[in-house]
């Protein structure tokens, strides 16, 4: 019997590939056929020099008040950094991240991680992102980044699109009762009594209805420069918020004289004033009204408004299709807030390698 299994063992041998030969340069294979077939993470560390972040990571996360070296030396910040922008961009829990670092060769060589290196168990992670968006760093690195940007040319202020996209959470099964009293501001007083319970109830997120479709979370509002694509400033509220709301805190002192452009969300008197009176253009997209349809005209400057504003499009179409989608596992308005600012660095990264890799813009060097 054992003789008719290692002869057929030996036919299908000589049938088909070898398998399980192992080689010196193993890994470097393997690096250099994913980067043929196109290893993103690779492109990113190509053009983004992560050591730029070192020095707020470390002034913010740090224990510099330690009398001694004693004890258990911290993971490198900016490597834990690169876990969290792992995290977004393939928008995965700590357990999946701790198990594809542990898994995948591209991960570790963009986190620079040997074999023989320890990985940061799910606990580690989750703590070092708690840590990060408690000190409200994920603004602090935005701003960052979008100077760097700025200080590359890549943010050429010759027009802003605003627009918002939801960001939709785990929904909430509450009784009608327990909505009344969130709504109205006083949803910290429910669950006392249940620790457990209340620890997984969002009581800042917000339900709402556009096109005939619910959603419930957040809202991530943000400027984008017309040309580059690249994110300019955002705002985090929740679900609820009229996009027009948002608008005034998105505006920078630089965007005076330019032009903004909108979807018919941001029409208003109020907000043709405010712009105004900022020395900004609003190139809003205008409606048609019951017994007021667009005239001819009307249409023809829409169409010519939507050929710049749909840009805002691209950039929340590729956390769409590229990042997992608008969809966070955070409960809170803090951690919401964090996540979404993560959200749009990463988006802001990509989109900066993007401009590179294919030479769409000028690039100071």
């Amino acid at each position: 019997m054992y003789l008719c299994i290692k002869s057929v063992n030996n036919m299908l041998s000589s049938k088909y590939k070898r398998k399980g030969l192992v080689g010196l340069f193993d890994k470097e294979d393997t690096s250099n056929k994913l980067s043929k077939l196109g290893n993103p993470l690779e492109k990113l560390h190509k053009v983004i020099d992560f050591e730029m972040f070192r020095l707020e990571l470390e002034l913010a996360l740090l224990n510099h008040d330690k009398k001694s070296n004693a004890g258990c030396k911290p993971y490198d910040v900016v490597m834990m950094f690169k876990i969290i922008l792992l995290k977004r961009f393939y928008n995965m829990s700590d357990e999946q991240a701790e198990y594809q670092i542990n898994d995948r060769l591209s991960f570790k060589e963009f986190l620079g991680l040997s074999s023989g290196d320890r990985v940061p168990d799910a606990r580690t992670i989750w703590l070092f992102q708690e840590k990060l968006i408690q000190n409200n760093l994920e603004e602090i690195l935005f701003s960052q980044f979008r100077n760097h940007l700025n200080q590359l040319g890549l943010l050429v202020n010759e027009g802003k699109i605003a627009d918002a996209s939801f960001v939709e959470t785990p929904r909430q099964r509450n009784t009608k009762e327990e909505n009344a009293q969130i709504k109205s501001g006083s949803g910290s007083e429910l669950w006392n009594a249940q620790p457990y319970k209340k620890r997984q109830k969002d009581i800042d997120a917000r339900w709402t209805e556009k096109n005939g479709q619910k959603f419930y979370g957040y809202k991530d509002h943000a400027k984008i420069d017309s040309k580059s694509k690249l994110i300019d400033t955002y705002e985090v509220t929740s679900a609820e918020v009229h996009d027009s709301r948002a608008l005034e805190s998105l505006l920078r002192e630089d965007d005076k004289g330019q032009e903004l452009y909108a979807d018919s969300a941001y029409i208003g008197d109020t907000i043709d004033t405010m712009l105004k009176d900022k020395e900004i253009t609003p190139q809003i997209i205008e409606r048609a009204f019951r017994n007021k349809p667009l005239t001819e005209e009307q249409k023809e400057n829409n169409k010519s408004k939507s050929k710049i504003r749909c840009r805002v499009e691209h950039a929340f179409g590729f956390v769409s299709n590229s990042m997992g989608d608008f969809y966070i596992r955070s409960i809170g308005f803090l951690r919401a807030k964090g996540v979404i600012g993560l959200i749009n660095l990463v988006y802001n990264m990509f989109r900066y390698e993007q401009i590179v890799r294919l030479n769409l813009l000028p690039v100071k060097r």
